[in-house]
């Protein structure tokens, strides 16, 4: 999830919160759809390159979106259970629509691999000795303290634009997630890439930001988001947006990044 807009302390896990941890091997027509298996707290994770971020972010998720409105043989009910198969932290399921969430998770972290871009960077994305891409591992395993908590820096789009940081998509201490996002502005996000943070505008624009904007004689609208794939993520139906949304909702709250959107859990 990779720049989709996109992207909880008053949710966290406790006597009266209940969680699901649901573990299990999936079967090969169910690797075919996630790529693999792990228990609830492993999940696979693709790495991006820095050199292709936007392009190939976009094309993946078109492709995942693609994959998932088109199943034939395992429907709906499936992609619940490997949702809630793969999901990498203790959800909170209090008030939650237990197949939104699953289904949700599906989305998030096997289809467009969402924490690839939305955590703090490949040096903490995973746990230590859970990175896949090293010579020796146990398999990946998600590192808790920064999944979907933003705060990873993408390389300059060109000369003189501004630094990219992605956005935290964890709930706040309101519950909701992306620092505070009702599922009417997610909604509104993905479907027409509009940056409603307004974080790095064109120079020329009132209200923008001279130390983080896109210098004029750049082609890049800065009323998007940039990087964020939303040009494939807008075409989700809207069951898949409010399951996304409900899954977001379920996860825990991680404070931060530093800066202008810096998440609050308390």
């Amino acid at each position: 999830m990779i720049s989709l807009a996109a992207v909880l302390c008053s949710l966290r896990v406790g006597p009266s919160a209940p969680t699901v941890r649901l573990s299990g091997r999936l079967s090969r027509r169910e690797l075919s759809l996630g790529e693999g298996y792990m228990n609830v707290k492993r999940i696979r994770t693709p790495v991006a390159t820095a050199a292709a971020f936007a392009a190939l972010l976009a094309a993946g998720s078109m492709s995942g979106i693609a994959r998932a409105q088109s199943d034939e043989g395992d429907g709906e009910q499936s992609r619940i259970r490997i949702g809630f198969e793969v999901a990498p932290v203790p959800l909170n399921m209090a008030g939650k629509d237990p197949a939104l969430v699953g289904l949700g998770s599906y989305y998030v972290n096997v289809l467009d691999h969402c924490n690839t871009c939305h955590s703090a960077g490949p040096a903490t994305e995973f746990a230590k000795g859970g990175n896949p891409y090293f010579k020796t591992n146990g398999g990946a395993v998600v590192n808790p303290a920064t999944y979907l908590g933003g705060g990873r820096a993408f390389p300059l789009q060109a000369p003189g634009a501004p630094v990219i940081i992605s956005r935290n998509l964890t709930p706040d201490k309101t519950g909701r997630p992306e620092g505070g996002r009702t599922f009417e502005e997610f909604r509104f996000i993905i479907q027409t890439g509009t940056d409603l943070d307004r974080l790095h505008l064109s120079c020329s624009a009132p209200g923008a930001n001279p130390n983080n904007c896109y210098p004029d004689n750049l082609p890049f609208n800065g009323e998007l988001l940039q990087i964020m794939p939303w040009p494939g993520l807008r075409n989700l139906k809207e069951r898949d947006l409010l399951a996304i949304y409900e899954y977001l909702s379920a996860v825990p709250c991680i404070s931060g990044p530093p800066g202008p959107l810096h998440n609050d859990c308390t």
